[in-house]
């Protein structure tokens, strides 16, 4: 991710009136352990994020392992875990079968990242997947706002 929005979410995310969107900084080896038992590999800029703030938000909550106490407790394996067996029969499974689940939208929509780093939303009731940005960082970009 570029130094610059790193540096504008570190600001925002350090103020002390927001220290409960800030989780706790993932460690190499709860990366490696989700990976595994998700069976895919987090893009390198969602690492570089859940890294330097754990769950945290950026314009909309990322889950990660250790999130910020106003973004809830699920993890990234429990909402992919939870979403890849709730939408089984939805022609959308597959996708989510490759990709990890890092947020949701006010729905209880899911968003992922699938192997190639494009984020998508995954529509429950439509079945239909669309394309949110054609990657992590740009999804922070068009989404992260100060207050």
């Amino acid at each position: 991710m570029k130094d610059a929005l790193m540096e504008r979410l570190k600001i925002f995310l350090h103020r002390e009136n927001n220290r409960t969107l800030v989780g706790i900084p993932s460690s190499q080896e709860e990366i490696v352990k989700a990976e595994q038992r998700l069976n895919v590999n987090f893009h390198e800029d969602y690492i570089h994020f859940i890294k330097t703030f754990g769950g945290a938000y950026a314009g909309l909550a990322i889950h990660a392992f250790s999130n910020g106490s106003s973004l809830g407790n699920e993890s990234v394996i429990d909402l992919t875990l939870g979403f890849r067996e709730q939408f089984k029969g939805l022609p959308f499974a597959e996708v989510l079968r490759t990709s990890y689940v890092i947020s949701m939208d006010g729905s209880g929509d899911p968003i992922i990242i699938n192997q190639a780093g494009k984020v998508f939303i995954c529509y429950h009731d439509t079945g239909e997947i669309k394309l949110l940005a054609d990657s992590f960082e740009e999804m922070i970009e068009e989404n992260f706002c100060e207050w």
